[in-house]
Formats: structure tokens, sequence, C-alpha cells
């Protein structure tokens, strides 16, 4: 019971279609919801059809089978295990079947007993299968898919507490007529189950002696009945104050009334029996698989759909997205088209401006450096050659006498060393050191060649 969350009951009553919705709590179920349908309309899907959250909420729909489509035998069998005890009903169902094997669906119940016998009473539940598929049918129509088919007689048996032997009548309505289920329990167990009818005309008192006193018989036969019988009507008012009337003057004997479980009530017993699944189901197993097949189909098409969805919205998305990004393209393609003749004159005034700007700072270049070289060179050495490259590189050449070689080295040091405002005037990396070359006992030949730093900022 603890794998289900939910159990419907579905009542094809004459009157209408009465569902129950039960809970799964506290280790049994709990009326949740009652809901009475018209015949014409069709069963709520919301309650009844399964969906996504069946899978980890699983539902159990269980439908009650009409009484006058139910066959009920009671068999006596060695106390065993369920596996066993279906076994042993199985080779008796020849015997049992009103109706052909392969034309049947069939499951029992196992009745507790307050007689210490090494047996069990077994209730044999008989359905022609074509009745169960045409049940079937009209359910699904409903939109009713049933995953068990249960008969409400069981449960009925199940409420009443038979604490001495008698016959116990269950008067009911079926197909139209009145009719009742009797049983029979003796030696503390139930013996049989019988179905009895109140004719429309003629002496009901009579024909309803007539038909419990074969069933007397019956039982004085096979030995089960060593007493006679007591009487017990489990009935409503309205039903009683008929039955008991009909009952008394046929058997001329008294008649104890107690009153019948609720339908709601009947339906938790249901519910709760339903959910500890017996091997044998009334439902047959070809029903069980497409069922299954449909909810496995309707759930995959349904998570298509939503990714359908999701991805139609995925793509309005999108679309709206790349229109907006368009748009502001669109927008910023514009703008730079009405300023692309103002960047391009910014740019060529830029250029203008940077080859001024260079002219400016390199106008005055040479002279500098000539007065650097100038205040910086010995008084002992001569300067031949002075030249001033690309704005950019310097290259002095000279003479000196040989002991001036020192000098040199010094001037060559005091011109890579020489700053202006904090800073280098030549670049420290492209300094071309002094190089002195003897050209004659009398004279030293030297080279320098030097690289005009920049140190200005661009202009912008």
């Amino acid at each position: 019971m603890a794998r289900w969350n939910s159990c419907n009951i579905l009542q094809i009553a004459p009157d209408a279609k009465r569902l129950w919705q039960f809970d799964a709590k506290g280790g049994g179920f709990v009326l949740g919801r009652e809901q009475r349908v018209p015949h014409a309309e069709q069963l709520p899907p919301k309650f009844v059809a399964k969906t996504w959250s069946s899978l980890w909420q699983p539902k159990l729909n269980v439908a009650w089978l009409p009484p006058e489509n139910v066959f009920l035998r009671v068999v006596e069998l060695p106390a065993s295990n369920a596996d066993e005890t279906f076994s042993m009903v199985e080779l008796q169902l020849e015997k049992l079947s009103p109706l052909p094997v392969t034309q049947i669906v069939w499951t029992f119940q196992v009745l507790p007993r307050s007689v210490a016998e090494n047996l069990q009473t077994v209730i044999v539940v008989i359905v022609a299968r074509n009745i169960v598929e045409d049940f079937l049918g009209k359910l699904e129509r409903d939109g009713y898919l049933a995953d068990r088919l249960e008969v409400p007689m069981l449960d009925q048996l199940d409420a009443i507490s038979a604490t001495e032997d008698g016959a116990w009548i269950f008067p009911q309505t079926i197909g139209g007529q009145n009719a009742a289920l009797v049983a029979w329990w003796f030696g503390g167990a139930l013996r049989n189950l019988s179905f009895v009818a109140l004719p429309v005309a003629g002496d009901r008192a009579v024909e309803l002696k007539n038909q419990l006193s074969h069933i007397v018989w019956s039982g004085e036969l096979e030995g089960w009945l060593t007493a006679p019988p007591k009487w017990h009507l489990v009935a409503d008012a309205m039903n009683a104050a008929e039955w008991e009337n009909v009952l008394r003057t046929g058997l001329n004997e008294p008649v104890q009334i107690i009153p019948p479980p609720a339908p709601v009530d009947l339906a938790a017993r249901t519910a709760k029996r339903a959910t500890s699944a017996a091997k044998a189901n009334l439902l047959p197993g070809e029903f069980t698989a497409r069922y299954h097949q449909q909810l496995v189909d309707r759930l995959w098409l349904h998570a298509l759909g939503y990714a359908g969805v999701l991805y139609a919205v995925s793509l309005v998305i999108y679309f709206c997205a790349v229109a907006v990004l368009g748009y502001r393209t669109g927008t910023v393609e514009s703008q730079v088209a009405a300023l692309s003749n103002s960047y391009t004159n910014s740019l060529q005034l830029a250029a203008q401006y940077k080859v001024l700007t260079e002219r400016q700072q390199l106008k005055y270049a040479a002279l500098d450096c000539w007065k650097i070289v100038a205040d910086q060179l010995p008084q002992t050495v001569t300067l031949q050659r002075f030249s001033f490259a690309d704005g950019q590189k310097l290259t002095l050449s000279g003479t000196a006498p040989p002991d001036q070689v020192t000098t040199l080295f010094d001037f060559n040091t005091a011109m890579q060393k020489l700053k202006v405002n904090g800073q280098f005037v030549f670049d420290q990396q492209s300094i071309e050191p002094i190089s002195p070359k003897l050209l004659n006992p009398t004279t030293e030949g030297w080279n320098l060649g030097l690289q005009l730093l920049h140190t200005e900022t661009e202009p912008q």
C-alpha cells in the first residue's frame, strides 16, 4: 500500500456514476473527494486521468463490477500461501466455473476462519470475459482506464463480522430486480454464497421460501448445515421494511436486522484490499498492457508538445531579440553614417596636426644637438663631421691627440648621461660607443653615433 499515493473507486449506479477518491495516509486510505456524475457526462479527467505526476505519485483506478454479472463460489482449501492457493484454485476452475474456462476471468479472496483447522475459506469470483470487455469499453468511453476490477460483495462480507452461525442476507438490485446475496456461516466459517430474487408478481413470500429451502437442503446434503439457520438481514431502513415482511411471512421465523456499511465505507475497504493486489485480477492482461502503453504514449506526446511549445517560445524570443538588436544596429549605423564625414575630417586633421607637431619638434632638433655637442666637446678634441639624419640619428666624427683618448671616453659618457628636464636626451639602448682609431703617430680618429629620444606625448 505504501507505493500508492491515491486510489479511485468507481461505481456505475442505476441513477448516476459515483466516484470516490481516497488518499493514502497513516497506513490506510482517507476519503479525499466524493462526486456524483450523471450518466450523460464524462468523469472529470483531472481526478481519474494519469499524468506525469502519476510516475512519482502512483494512482490506482478501481471499478466495481455490476453484481448481476458475477458468479461467487466458496471452496475450502488447505492453508497455504497466496501462490499455492492460486494454483489450487486454478486446478478446480473447470469444476467451479459455470462457463468454459477460456471464456472467463477470475480472482479469489481468502477469508479468515475462527475455527482451529488447517483449512482456509476461499471465495472465487468468476465473470464472463465478454461481460468484462463490454464493461471496460463503457469505462473507456467515460475516460476511465481501470487498473483493477473489484466486486463490492466481498467488502460487504468483510464489513459484517459473523459472530454466530446462520444466514446473512444482503439485499441489492440486480438487473433492475430486487435480489439478495445470502452468505451461510456455519462452524465458524463461510460455507456457501448464493443469490435469491423476489418475483415481481405472485406470492413473493412462498417463492422466497422455496429458493431458501433449496439452499438449506443442499447444505444438509453437503454436511455443512447441521442446525436450523438463524436469519440476519443486513439492509437499510427502506430495504429492511420490504425484506423483513417477506422473510417473516415466508419463513415464519424471527429475523435480526443489521444496518449495512455505508457505500463510502465499502469503497474504503475496496481501496485497501485492491492495493494489496492478489496475483489474479478480473482485468484481462491485454487491457493492462494496452492501458500502460497508452499512458506511455500520452506522456511522450505531452512531452513532445511541451518541447514544441518551448521551442516555439524560444524562436519568438530569438527573433524578437534579433529584431531589437537589428534595430539598434541600424540606429548605430545611421549615427556612424552621419558622423563618417566628420570622423574622416577629424582623422585628416589629426594626421596634419601630428605632422606639424613633428615638424615643430624637429625644427630646432639639429640646432639643439649642435649646441649640446658644442657644450660637451672637450677643447682638445677636434670635430670634423656633424650629421643629423631623419631627425633622429646624430653621427659625430673627428680627431684627437693620442694622449686624449680618456677625454674621448669621458665625452662619450657625458653625451650618454645628458638629461634635460630630468629625462635622457639620447636613447640608452641605441648608442654606438666611441671607437678611437690611430690614424698616425700624432692623431687618433673617432666616431660616435647617438639616437635622439623623443619623449613628447603624441597629440590626441
